[in-house]
């Protein structure tokens, strides 16, 4: 079941949001603002022989922090990621989804990769997976700015299943890149 109005405002209430206000309940999910903190690809051009990838390295990342009153121009085509101001603690009967929001995905703003957040999982943001897929436009990233939404599924406990006895990103408080 989808949760919808005053069982999102009590969500909040509850904590199990945190960071957010009841201004930004929709009518079936809340607004998710981004957060200060970005993480972009470095470009690296490697040189000679390269050994075949044993895992665990992945991409190479720069920090980047934006100030309050700054942005952030996503290039066409480039791959970054971000974070939720607001923090979850979701219990094992609570599921979430992440959406962009349409303004932003109208703009070219992608987020297609994982938006799903299984039941127990706990003390986190939401790392976004954000992507410019116009051809010949930057796209303006705020801190604050409201940049997709939760949608929220009521469940069975998960049990044995739970997101917190066998998930690996729990306790995040800024963006993570793959572990």
């Amino acid at each position: 079941m989808i949760l919808a109005g005053n069982e999102l405002n009590n969500l909040i209430s509850q904590g199990v949001i945190k960071n957010s206000h009841q201004k930004f309940v929709n009518a079936a999910s809340i607004d998710i603002r981004l957060g200060k903190t970005l993480m972009v690809e470095k470009t690296l051009i490697p040189k000679g022989v390269v050994e075949p990838w044993k895992g665990g390295e992945g991409i190479t990342w720069e920090t980047v922090k934006m100030e309050v009153g700054s942005c952030y121009l996503l290039a066409p085509g480039e791959f970054v990621l971000g974070s939720s101001i607001e923090m979850f603690f979701l219990p094992n009967n609570l599921s979430a989804e992440y959406k962009t929001k349409s303004t932003m995905a109208r703009n070219g703003l992608d987020h297609a990769l994982a938006g799903w957040c299984d039941a127990g999982w706990n003390s986190s943001v939401l790392t976004l997976e954000l992507k410019n897929q116009t051809r010949s436009h930057h796209i303006i990233l705020k801190p604050g700015m409201k940049i997709g939404q939760m949608i929220f599924h009521r469940h069975e406990d998960a049990g044995y299943f739970s997101y917190s006895a066998k998930g690996s990103y729990n306790g995040d408080a800024t963006v993570q890149a793959g572990k």
